[in-house]
């Protein structure tokens, strides 16, 4: 009979599966399931190794506060430390970062700070300078992953050697992502020891400085990405880039469509980063001409992006998967009343129907159907109002109280008919001819006038 583990025991020793079902050209390629940590993540591993090293040198104690930047993974790994060790944590993370990862860490009484997601190291709102200046001003005490030695030291004693071991000491190359630069830098301390001939191989996200610096030694200004928890507009103290032979830089397309053919092939459900290292491991493997045994990451769990790269709308609204073309209006709205993406209610639904309705979906407006024709719009300032003045309202009809002088624009019309519309404060119902297709909102002209002129630019 097994006995029971302590949570903290269950870091680390992570499974390794092969790929199957995707094409990996001469080469074997294996998946280090780092999603299996108790903390979703590989940041599991060096959150445990900051911290108790911390406590063996004596700058931190139970109760102290610990503060933090990071893009969320690394904040998870020492939130479930903190919890289980007694420490108080504050992070500040960067604005871009999925919801899901957010929520998490307030659900485990994490103080979340955001910050600016566009601003470069050196600026106050940048969320390294902004938790060093805090942890400066309160007297907290900074881990600083990407200068934190017990970062990497935690891959070079337990991720490496694990690896090696679980591919019977016979690894030809590792692909590896660039964060506060641990992984890549632990691998690069154990594997010159025992199997120098292994490659590190960078995945960098397109944007990222890393991969130039690899091919160069030198490297411009940052761009800007998606992708989460990868990718520097910096290099890390602790980086340690002497193993890493090849890089390859991902575009944040190959990335997601990575990840999501993962789950649909593998049956993996990898996050973002995750999709970035496998997308360059398939490229390191297709391009080989001799079979090599080759070893990727899932960094982290799937189910922190499920608002963006597995959700369909996001997908879509962002250019990474493709939509069909219409040449009219129908171009510019992301949810189509025939693929059920309208959130409705009927003519049977009362207010509080369509309040609840609201709630839950996060919209604030609904149109009214009666089967597939629609009758008329009720939004928020209708069932206040209503309410207001009389709280037994949320048992009438819905339909009662909607706006039913609507407004119509046929999918042949043009962007000046929205732009009148919008001026008097109106909703754009879209039709063909009397077939209702969905809603236009400001925000979705807003994406279609923003698509053309990223496209403009490429163009030029």
């Amino acid at each position: 009979m097994n006995k029971p583990h302590d949570l903290i025991s269950l870091i680390g020793n992570t499974p390794l599966v092969k790929v199957n079902a995707i094409d990996t050209g001469k080469c074997e390629l294996y998946l280090k399931l780092e999603n299996q940590n108790p903390g979703g993540s590989i940041k599991d591993r060096i959150a445990l190794s900051m911290i108790e090293n911390a406590e063996k040198d004596g700058t931190i104690k139970p109760g102290d506060t610990i503060i933090e930047a990071t893009a969320g993974n690394t904040g998870l790994g020492l939130a479930l430390i903190a919890i289980l060790k007694g420490y108080k944590l504050i992070l500040v993370m960067p604005d871009k970062m999925s919801k899901e990862k957010v929520a998490h860490l307030k659900a485990m009484g994490v103080q979340v700070l955001m910050t600016r997601s566009d601003v470069g190291k050196g600026h106050p709102e940048y969320y390294q300078d902004m938790a060093l200046r805090i942890s400066k001003e309160k007297g907290y005490h900074f881990i600083n992953q990407f200068s934190n030695q017990y970062n990497s030291l935690a891959h070079e004693l337990t991720t490496a050697p694990e690896i090696y071991e679980q591919m019977g000491q016979d690894v030809d190359a590792v692909v590896a992502g660039v964060g506060s630069s641990g992984t890549i830098s632990g691998m690069a301390a154990y594997f010159k020891k025992v199997s120098p001939e292994t490659d590190l191989v960078l995945a960098d996200p397109e944007g990222s400085i890393l991969k130039d610096y690899i091919d160069t030694g030198k490297f411009g200004e940052a761009g800007s990405w998606y992708v989460e928890g990868i990718g520097e507009d910096f290099i890390p103290d602790i980086a340690d880039f002497s193993q890493t032979r090849t890089a390859y830089s991902i575009t944040d397309k190959e990335s997601f469509v990575t990840a999501r053919e993962v789950l649909l092939k593998e049956g993996i459900l990898a996050g973002s980063s995750s999709g970035t290292l496998i997308a360059a491991a398939l490229k390191y493997c297709r391009e080989q001409t001799e079979p090599k045994r080759v070893v990727t990451f899932v960094c982290d769990s799937g189910n922190k992006y499920f608002s963006k790269l597995f959700n369909d709308h996001w997908m879509k609204e962002k250019g990474f998967i493709e939509k069909e073309v219409f040449g009219d209006l129908r171009d510019l709205i992301s949810n189509y009343y025939s693929q059920g993406d309208v959130v409705t209610a009927s003519i049977e639904d009362t207010l509080l129907d369509a309040y609840k309705k609201m709630k839950m979906y996060d919209i604030s407006q609904l149109p009214i159907m009666d089967g597939d024709e629609i009758l008329g719009i009720i939004d928020e300032s209708d069932i206040l109002f209503s309410v207001y003045e009389d709280e037994t309202a949320f048992e009438r009809f819905a339909a009662e109280h909607m706006t039913s002088n609507l407004v119509v624009v046929q999918v042949s019309d043009s962007i000046d008919r929205l732009m009148e519309i919008f001026r008097d404060g109106m909703v754009a119902i879209l039709m063909n001819d009397k077939k209702f297709v969905g809603l236009i909102t400001k925000i979705d002209v807003l994406n279609h006038l923003r698509e053309q002129t990223a496209n403009d630019k490429g163009k030029g």
